[in-house]
């Protein structure tokens, strides 16, 4: 089979050959055409950059931060996995023919080493290309990558412990603005008065009217005592995940006193508002976790496709070199 080689336009008569086979010595020439590169780089980089910012429009177009309008999260998401693939290909594409067909001829090598440097000089085109647009896009790309694998690890694995502690500290800061004589401190003040209404069929036991007068021997607790002591009582079993028996009973008394109500209707109306209360930050619980699981869900899709979009791109410019090289050799 006879060999191919693609020669040079205007290469020097009589050059030194190597083994007499009529092949220029090129020794000191290097295969890498670094301009040709940088060309088509820069060309890429510039169509990414361009075709990026019109894909941020279009989805800010699509979405809406209001509840049932725009498009849904699924759609924009699905969205933007086809222009960011549809991105990469044709930047990829671009700077990948440039590096082709601007890098000069070499004389005296043969066919498929000239098409295997083309398609060399396409993916290191398409390597500059990328790693120009993720250092300026690194702010941007790094900041959402890495909010969403923080949401996966660390809400997950600290939303259980975080529900807890913030219970206890709506407890304190109900106990605080109640000392102070504000009401409504927070979500555990709600189920500490909810504790603590009083049925307007019963008598209830007058209580002193501050906590001054509650601290003499045998004098029942004021209201703001009781109802912080109370909140006390339950953010501790909310943090443990169980009430204690004598803590309800002991707490099923202070409202039995604040309100008339009999000491077993007491316990139910403690042992109810506990129910309700841990059954309300468990699913609060229950929603974090699983808001945590689709930020890391969403965050794998993400890279996943991003890689296979860096791979479609790399596989599209060196394709593409080999197009621009043949087209400069005709």
């Amino acid at each position: 089979m006879a060999t191919t080689y693609v020669q040079e336009a205007g290469a020097v008569p009589g050059a030194r050959t190597s083994f007499g086979l009529g092949e220029p010595d090129h020794a000191a020439r290097s295969a890498v055409s670094w301009p040709a590169i940088l060309a088509g780089a820069t060309a890429a980089a510039a169509l990414s950059l361009i075709m990026l910012l019109l894909g941020t429009g279009m989805g800010l177009g699509m979405s809406s931060p209001w509840e049932g309008e725009g498009a849904e999260a699924k759609t924009v998401g699905i969205a933007a996995i086809f222009w960011i693939t549809f991105t990469q290909v044709a930047a990829s594409g671009l700077g990948g023919y440039l590096a082709g067909r601007l890098r000069s001829k070499w004389a005296g090598v043969h066919t498929d080493e000239a098409r295997f440097r083309d398609t060399s000089h396409g993916f290191l085109a398409w390597g500059v290309a990328t790693l120009v647009t993720f250092v300026l896009l690194a702010s941007v790309v790094g900041s959402t990558l890495s909010a969403g694998a923080r949401a996966g690890m660390t809400v997950a694995g600290g939303v259980a412990s975080g529900a807890a502690v913030g219970a206890a500290g709506l407890a304190g800061s109900a106990d605080a603005n109640r000392s102070g004589g504000q009401e409504g401190g927070g979500v555990m003040s709600y189920w500490t008065d909810s504790l603590f209404r009083k049925d307007p069929a019963v008598a209830a036991t007058p209580a002193p009217a501050d906590a001054g007068t509650a601290q003499a021997a045998g004098a029942p607790m004021s209201r703001t005592a009781t109802t912080a002591e109370a909140g006390r009582i339950l953010a501790n079993g909310l943090r443990t995940g169980t009430l204690p028996t004598e803590d309800a009973r002991y707490v099923a008394q202070l409202v039995a006193q604040q309100t008339g109500l009999s000491q077993a209707d007491a316990e139910k109306r403690v042992n109810d508002t506990f129910t309700r209360s841990k059954a309300t930050i468990d699913e609060g619980k229950a929603k974090a976790k699983a808001a945590a699981d689709a930020a890391r869900k969403a965050t794998a899709y993400g890279s996943l496709w991003i890689f296979l979009s860096l791979v479609i791109g790399a596989l599209v410019a060196a394709y593409c070199a080999s197009l621009g090289g043949r087209s400069r050799d005709l």
